[in-house]
């Protein structure tokens, strides 16, 4: 039976169970142009999931240790990411992303899920247009979903999500829902938040 989050609360991932991988979607539509005349000229509404893998400082130590469409895998495998989706059309996970709990290094405390809109100032696009954003968990060998947490906030004028992480706590594993909306215009600035 799958939990839905609210902003702001945590959940153990991996207390008193074996599970060590697990399978997160993240999704968005974006809104139907007819909502909001001329807003969108005719050009895709390009999200973008990425992972940053963090030390115990929130600080990223190597640039590999960003996973997103131009660089779809961890150096330890632990992190893998399934591809870049330019549209957001259709339903369910836009992106999806692999996690090996078991293979993460133990240098790396924190896995942040963020998403981004691609040439968000070029195209005059941010998250007021998007509607229906998620971030789940899965439980890949069973295919059952564990967790969801729904982004239902106003994020007008916001064009970037920090939404989720998945940290070390002693031996477990933990999910926080974060869905911090910040005004990065990429991947780049974002970045710049944990160096």
């Amino acid at each position: 039976m799958s939990i839905n989050l609210q902003k702001g609360q945590r959940i153990d991932l991996t207390k008193g169970t074996s599970i060590s991988k697990l399978l997160i979607g993240l999704g968005w539509d974006p809104v139907k142009p007819g909502l909001l005349k001329g807003l969108f000229n005719n050009v895709n509404f390009d999200c973008d999931a990425s992972v940053l893998m963090l030390d115990a400082n929130n600080r990223i130590t190597r640039k590999e240790n960003i996973v997103y469409f131009g660089n779809l895998k961890s150096p330890c495998q632990s992190v893998i990411h399934t591809g870049d989706n330019l549209t957001g059309e259709g339903d369910g996970d836009d992106e999806q992303v692999h996690v090996d709990l078991s293979r993460v290094p133990a240098d790396v405390h924190k896995l942040v899920f963020v998403v981004n809109i691609y040439d968000c100032a070029k195209r005059k696009q941010d998250f007021g247009m998007v509607n229906n954003a998620f971030i789940r968990i899965v439980n890949p060998q069973t295919n059952q979903e564990m967790l969801k947490y729904n982004l239902t906030e106003n994020y007008a004028g916001k064009t970037a999500l920090i939404v989720g992480e998945i940290y070390r706590y002693n031996t477990d594993w933990k999910f926080a829902a974060v869905g911090e909306g910040t005004n990065d215009l990429g991947l780049k600035d974002i970045v710049m938040r944990y160096q």
